[in-house]
């Protein structure tokens, strides 16, 4: 079949633009190239529980900020990136659920398109933080919108990275208040690379009722054995139906439908090793027995998880968060520590770095920690990071929490997190023109500059960023003649440099190209304006952008500097 073009997608409203996200919750339709969503943010220190080590990036992380800007950081700082671009193991993400209802710690009543480029933003950053072969992500909806994300996803990671949905039980008992209770909610599963995930995926624990199921019957000096087969498979060929003749004389075939399990060449090595049972009187269907001693270490996990075995909303809000914070009105959803435990055994291994974009109340961040994980959480609300995620991990790491999974684990406390905010945009805009932000000093204007162009952020005055051969220079004045002969004085053979400044004097740039070939002079902030369409350009319709002057671009108008 040939003449047909595109692919299986779905679409919305205002799908080709982004969204901003302001403090207050609300978000803003911008083009892909505005600054405000294509920015690099810096991460602040605020504050550090327990220890930590020299190198910050190498810590667990609790990142206070929207989660896109934080993702980015991550992503794109080069201090974050060397320990976080492909090395994430998993990435778990528990979102508003766009139920159209209210809730304390934060609206859940997104308009549709709203919610879809939201998690499509997201997750398409998460995907480049994934490890490519071990990676893998788990999105925890309802029914509002587990449909919509699942086609998004397909899109976005690709259907032939779907694992499985998984149901969770989340509600032991049925309300009466309604026409059918809603008593689950949905794990939608995917890998980076789900060919290769399989294999590194972890299998669950036996249970005390699967062990059960190996016993030992005929006293068999290899151990117990599973039960309960009887031989026959519901699929097969005509090959597999052949009359078998057992020790007491009687023959025995498959029912109509049925077929052996296994083949004729199977049950003749089987026979040889006397690893066959016919029963106690030698007259029943053949089994070939799967030992104990030698079966898989573990069990492969389904995709239908009662609260026995997990937990549900209520354990973890009636036995935990309310035990933990009296007195407080409890958060509107909390998952239960045995879940997030389940999810993080599959999905990963002890210091694997587990991440979680939506942290709320801080389950991912408190199981991951007791279970030997590295992690990074980001939330938006500072508010619930004052009154829930904070005191939480702190208790966690001081070993005064007894809730949860802390006795299964054996958890004491220890080890410890640093807290990070986003930092607000270095740009300001006032009547249409794009500014440098009032904040933009001591030193924040070299480290911002070095994190929008990609450089390792790396004081040696005077420069203070390099990348492979290339420094960086940042002058908060303007650079002249003098200013660049200074600047190539300093600078090694066989290097160039980048100087941004925020004035440039255009007398200055004939002399640095004599002095050092390949250098460049660019002005800030339009030189970084520049930078996020020119990178964006050849993918992106910016027919609606405005042209600038001077290579400056905006999404309003054309960027000045102050001097």
């Amino acid at each position: 079949m040939s003449g047909y073009d595109g692919r299986l997608e779905l679409t919305w409203t205002n799908k080709h633009l982004r969204l901003l996200a302001h403090e207050d919750g609300r978000y803003e339709w911008v083009p892909p190239s505005d600054y405000r969503v294509a920015e690099v943010r810096l991460l602040d220190d605020v504050t550090t529980v327990g220890a930590v080590s020299a190198d910050r990036a190498q810590d667990n992380l609790l990142i206070r900020g929207d989660a896109l800007n934080a993702l980015r950081s991550l992503a794109r700082l080069p201090e974050f990136a060397s320990e976080y671009l492909g090395k994430v193991k998993l990435a778990y993400l528990d979102p508003p659920f766009n139920t159209q209802q209210s809730f304390l710690q934060y609206d859940d009543a997104l308009e549709h398109s709203v919610w879809l480029t939201m998690m499509r933003d997201r997750i398409s950053q998460i995907l480049e933080l994934l490890h490519p072969t071990d990676g893998s992500l788990w999105v925890h909806l309802d029914d509002d919108e587990m449909a919509y994300c699942k086609v998004l996803l397909d899109e976005i990671v690709g259907r032939q990275n779907f694992v499985t949905t998984i149901v969770w039980e989340k509600a032991p008992g049925a309300k009466g208040d309604t026409d059918i209770a809603d008593s689950h909610d949905f794990l939608l599963v995917y890998a980076k690379d789900r060919s290769r995930w399989k294999q590194v995926r972890n299998l669950l624990e036996r249970t005390e009722s699967q062990t059960g199921r190996y016993a030992n019957p005929d006293n068999d000096a290899r151990g117990p054995w599973r039960q309960g087969a009887d031989g026959t498979a519901k699929s097969g060929s005509e090959e597999n139906r052949w009359p078998i003749t057992t020790p007491s004389g009687r023959v025995v075939q498959p029912a109509a439908g049925r077929y052996w399990a296994f083949s004729r060449e199977t049950l003749e090595n089987a026979l040889a090793q006397k690893r066959v049972w016919f029963g106690k009187r030698g007259d029943s269907m053949p089994i070939i027995k799967t030992y104990l001693e030698t079966a898989k270490p573990g069990v492969v996990p389904t995709s239908w998880w009662p609260n026995s075995e997990v937990g549900s909303n209520q354990e973890a809000k009636r036995d935990h968060l309310n035990k933990m914070f009296p007195g407080i009105v409890p958060f509107a959803t909390p998952k239960p520590e045995r879940l997030m435990r389940r999810i993080i055994h599959i999905a990963s291994s002890p210091s694997d770095i587990v991440l979680d974009c939506f942290a709320g109340s801080g389950t991912t961040a408190t199981v991951a920690h007791k279970m030997g994980r590295r992690w990074a959480v980001i939330e938006r609300e500072a508010a619930t990071l004052q009154t829930f995620t904070v005191p939480r991990l702190t208790r966690v790491v001081n070993g005064s929490d007894p809730w949860g999974i802390t006795k299964s684990s054996e958890w004491e406390g220890g080890g410890g997190f640093r807290v990070l905010d986003v930092a607000p945009s270095m740009f300001d805009a006032d009547g249409g023109m794009v500014f440098l932000a009032d904040w933009m000093t001591n030193g924040k204007l070299a480290e911002a500059t070095a994190a929008q162009l990609g450089f390792e952020y790396e004081v040696a005055p005077p420069f203070v960023g390099r990348k492979g051969r290339t420094r960086l220079a940042v002058v908060d004045g303007v650079v002249n003649e003098a200013v660049v002969r200074i600047l190539v004085s300093a600078l090694p053979e066989r290097e160039r440099v980048v100087v941004c400044g925020t004035g440039i004097d255009t007398d200055a740039r004939p002399i640095l190209r004599e002095l050092r070939p390949g250098s460049t002079l660019r002005k800030i902030p339009a030189a970084l304006l520049d930078e996020y369409r020119s990178s964006r350009q050849l993918r992106l319709d910016l027919g609606d952008v405005p042209e600038a002057t001077d290579g400056v671009t905006s999404v309003t108008a054309a960027a000045e500097v102050t001097a």
